[in-house]
């Protein structure tokens, strides 16, 4: 299992990631999305999410629907449906993600798409 740590700080192409709290069937991740920086869509076989924007206006696909959204805004990602984070604007983007589910490994991830080749 690709396991994080708590308070690591995780670079991707598109920001950064940080694991605050872990436990058996859930993780508390702060996710912050550089400008003009998009995450893969993708898709999860183990677990749902639960994001909630604290920073920024992110557009974020959650299926076959796409949507900006403000500080404060609440987004649910049911287990196997395609999602996507992206920041279309000059300044950075930020949301909390609980993640909960039977396995919350780095791996349980199938790309669909990404822009920085790593399908």
């Amino acid at each position: 299992m690709q396991q994080n740590k708590i308070g690591k700080i995780y670079k991707r192409p598109w920001g950064t990631y940080e694991t605050l709290q872990l436990g058996d069937n859930y993780q508390v991740k702060i996710i912050t999305i550089d400008p003009k920086g998009s995450l893969s869509l993708q898709k999860h076989f183990s677990r749902c999410e639960h994001w909630i924007v604290i920073k920024g206006k992110p557009t974020i696909t959650v299926g076959s629907k796409k949507k900006t959204y403000k500080i404060n805004d609440v987004v649910y990602i049911p287990i196997e449906t395609p999602h996507r984070i992206e920041n279309q604007t000059d300044q950075p983007a930020a949301v909390i993600e609980v993640q909960i589910g039977s396995y919350l490994g780095e791996d349980d991830i199938e790309r669909l798409e990404d822009i920085y080749g790593r399908i």
